[in-house]
């Protein structure tokens, strides 16, 4: 049996400080897991993807208690109130007790159901992430923000729950779709763009040479992302300033999904064009060099992820949907834009000639 390393860890500093664990071989240390999950009561959530290759290893490790598990489909498109109530019927049929745990086992999607399930049932319990996407690592899982979609808008119904701990197997990247790592590649090339200096520098080498699941760098990458991210929860933990710089790409990112009702992009993907769109209105705004347009075209290029806004979305539907996006404080839109890599700022004079200027221009030729 393989051991267990750890990598690093990441404190989270907020009210109930937890710490969020880079390790390998976490799945095969069963004395491990037991040591973070003191309930006799473990609900585990996962989806049809993940549970045939990991599940079998939670439910052996937590097989001397009461341990049941509800299996999702997978999908944004199932991050809804059907899947939401799934849970809550497992919790309430099985006879949970307020201090149950609940086991989130999964990408994103996942993360965010069983968060808010935990934040919302008998009005809180404890639930432990293990996410097995690289996007999931490196943003998803950190910071507390629960939710479900709604069919006008994503992630419109949800909480701020930060779990008791995030443990991070980098080994389950190995089974992770090609498409997927490089969703996940999105995000970390959005905190390359927030931190700038070396960190951005170090990850524009990474991508250049090939950054895959096993690049040597990338639990360094992970933890690296995960402590930027911690700093600006720390700072700003209910998103009321700072916090909303990590909305970085994310404005148009959102409206794309919801306007394809997530059927197009996966999350990362649509982050990918998210950004590109916030450094072409940084360059019409006179805030931000042609040159880092191109640069983050670049990147996003090398790694295999869309830029450039398809030609058959309608942008009177795109920006009727970004007009509903939650960063909306006093009537004004708000967008994270950029001076320079490390220079990220919250801007709330974007009017609609602005947006619509900036988008005609991120469009797909041809």
């Amino acid at each position: 049996m393989a051991k267990l390393e750890v990598h690093a860890q990441v404190p989270i500093a907020v009210d109930n400080k937890y710490s969020v664990s880079i390790c390998s071989d976490a799945f095969n240390s069963p004395g491990f897991l037991r040591t973070l999950v003191l309930s006799q009561q473990v609900l585990i959530v996962t989806n049809h993807t993940v549970a045939p290759h990991y599940l079998s290893f939670l439910q052996t490790a937590f097989s001397d208690r009461q341990c049941d598990t509800v299996i999702l489909p997978d999908g944004e498109e199932h991050k809804n109130q059907r899947s939401l109530f799934t849970i809550y019927d497992a919790l309430v049929e099985k006879k949970y007790h307020r201090d149950a745990m609940l086991i989130a086992l999964g990408g994103g999607v996942i993360g965010d159901l069983a968060g808010f399930a935990a934040a919302t049932y008998q009005r809180g319990i404890a639930y432990l992430q293990m996410p097995t996407s690289l996007l999931a690592q490196v943003d998803a899982s950190v910071g507390g923000k629960t939710a479900i979609n709604h069919s006008l808008g994503k992630n419109m119904i949800g909480s701020f729950y930060h779990p008791c701990s995030v443990i991070i197997d980098v080994n389950t990247l190995k089974t992770l779709p090609d498409r997927e790592f490089k969703a996940g590649v999105a995000e970390i090339i959005k905190y390359g763009l927030l931190e700038g200096g070396d960190f951005f520098v170090q990850l524009q080498q990474l991508i250049r040479k090939g950054l895959s699941f096993d690049t040597k760098e990338l639990p360094s990458l992970i933890a690296a992302c995960c402590a930027i991210k911690a700093r600006f929860v720390v700072a700003d933990e209910k998103e009321q300033g700072v916090r909303a710089l990590l909305n970085l790409g994310h404005t148009v990112a959102h409206a794309l999904e919801t306007l394809t009702q997530y059927s197009q992009w996966l999350h990362g993907e649509a982050v990918g064009i998210g950004l590109y769109c916030a450094m072409v209105l940084s360059f019409q705004l006179g805030v931000l060099d042609e040159c880092w347009v191109t640069e983050v075209a670049l990147l996003l290029q090398e790694i295999g992820l869309p830029h450039k806004i398809p030609k058959e979305i309608q942008l009177d539907e795109l920006i009727k949907l970004i007009g509903t996006d939650k960063k909306i404080k006093n009537g004004r839109l708000r967008f994270i834009l950029m001076r320079k890599p490390g220079a990220c700022y919250i801007e709330s004079e974007i009017t609609p000639p602005m947006l619509e200027k900036a988008l005609a221009a991120s469009i797909e030729k041809g």
